[in-house]
């Protein structure tokens, strides 16, 4: 027998990081058009010029640092802010006083937000607000003084990026929590699975035992006590259990990372549909009596094998509850779209409230052995018990399964 393990991945901040590669790609091409518009307002344009090779070879070069926050070191934020501030300081040196009196834009121009953008989703907003500073205060010594455009500029970084970066970690927060969130929901799936699978054998043994001491007496009567509380004990464990905690990628471009364990299966187990028919064929004895159509019922082997279990807890309940000379009849119908089975027994029926009181005292037979395992094939089961009319199951699975059991 071997588990399945599906590893789902999720990162609401790669996208971030997409958009911020093609941002710089794009707002360097912006930046070297308007130098080759405005020409003329440039005193020193060989200064000019060899500041552009420099920001399009670290541009470039640097795309691979920008694909996510674990290439996008420390170290490189530093060097690219540093870029993007010289070349801020640098604008007065190499234009004339008509360029920075009419407000034209500075050598990286809006270049220089990319550096502001990749602090914030690195780091959130705190890191956004420590790179705008500089920022800042270059451009303030660019124009030699405070003008409107200028403080509007600035503070307009300073918002966007601080913004940004917030998003950035509530992004993040709300990434862990559903990855937190999608492991309990593996986790109670797994434990449902066990809670069938123990009340389908161990506990059935420990309350027969516990039955056929208390009827034998003595020795057997100490032993029956025991395994009543052994079974008191397990179904307590199986009904509340433990869930572990959710994974988070050391690789911050993969994201959360959620490990799913899948039910166990056979190595071996054939691809194609089972005969649901074949499953159930071990069922019928003189006191039940199995009704099928004459032609197959395949059903995907996850959703034919829990549909049979299903059937079969619902046989130990008749057994248990009904009497050793309660009769059962399993009628198994093939519709278009579902499967339908029923299993019904001449049994006194289920007491009103009966099954709620049952689940409250951690019985899983119905609630777990049957209703949950319909409810992960995606199908449904109903209980008709009209009190001393026996009682009837009927177990609906749709052909093409909703439910995990058949995403295989």
């Amino acid at each position: 027998m071997a588990k399945q393990v599906r590893v789902m991945r999720m990162s609401v901040e790669q996208p971030l990081w997409r958009a911020l590669t093609g941002y710089r790609v794009l707002t360097m091409l912006y930046a070297v058009g308007l130098f080759a518009t405005a020409y003329d307002e440039y005193d020193r344009p060989g200064v000019a010029i060899t500041y552009y090779v420099v920001l399009c070879i670290w541009t470039l070069a640097t795309l691979p640092r920008v694909q996510n926050a674990a290439a996008c070191t420390k170290s490189f934020l530093a060097v690219d802010l540093a870029i993007a501030v010289t070349g801020i300081v640098l604008t007065p040196l190499v234009v004339n006083d008509h360029h920075i009196d009419s407000g034209g834009p500075t050598l990286p121009s809006i270049w220089t937000a990319g550096s502001v953008l990749a602090f914030a989703i690195k780091g959130g907003w705190r890191w956004a607000a420590l790179a705008s500073t500089p920022v800042a205060a270059a451009n303030l010594i660019e124009r030699g003084h405070p003008a409107r455009d200028t403080v509007h500029n600035v503070i307009l970084v300073w918002v966007a990026s601080i913004a940004i970066g917030y998003v950035v970690e509530v992004a993040r927060a709300s990434e862990r929590t559903l990855a937190r969130a999608l492991e309990i929901e593996a986790a109670t799936r797994e434990r449902e699975r066990l809670a069938r699978d123990i009340h389908d054998s161990v506990l059935q043994v420990l309350a027969m035992v516990q039955r056929r001491g208390a009827v034998m007496g003595g020795e057997a009567a100490e032993l029956g006590r025991m395994a009543g509380e052994q079974e008191v004990a397990l179904r307590t464990l199986v009904s509340g259990g433990l869930t572990s905690v959710s994974r988070i990628s050391r690789d911050a471009a993969q994201g959360a990372v959620v490990h799913v364990v899948d039910e166990e299966r056979d190595d071996d187990e054939p691809d194609g549909p089972l005969d649901l028919r074949a499953l159930l064929a071990p069922y019928a004895s003189a006191k039940v009596s199995l009704v099928e159509p004459g032609a197959p019922v395949p059903l995907p082997p996850p959703a034919a094998r829990e549909l049979a279990a299903a059937v079969g807890a619902a046989l130990d309940n008749v057994h248990r509850h009904a009497g050793e000379h309660a009769r059962a009849w399993i009628l198994v119908e093939d519709e278009p779209d579902e499967v339908i089975v029923t299993v019904r027994d001449d049994g006194p029926g289920i007491a009103e409230g009966r099954l709620a009181q049952a689940e409250g005292e951690g019985r899983l037979g119905v609630a777990q052995s049957i209703r949950g395992r319909l409810r992960d094939l995606g199908g449904s089961a109903e209980l008709i018990s009209p009190p001393g009319q026996g009682t009837e199951v009927e177990l609906k699975v749709p052909k093409v399964s909703r439910g995990k059991a058949g995403q295989r």
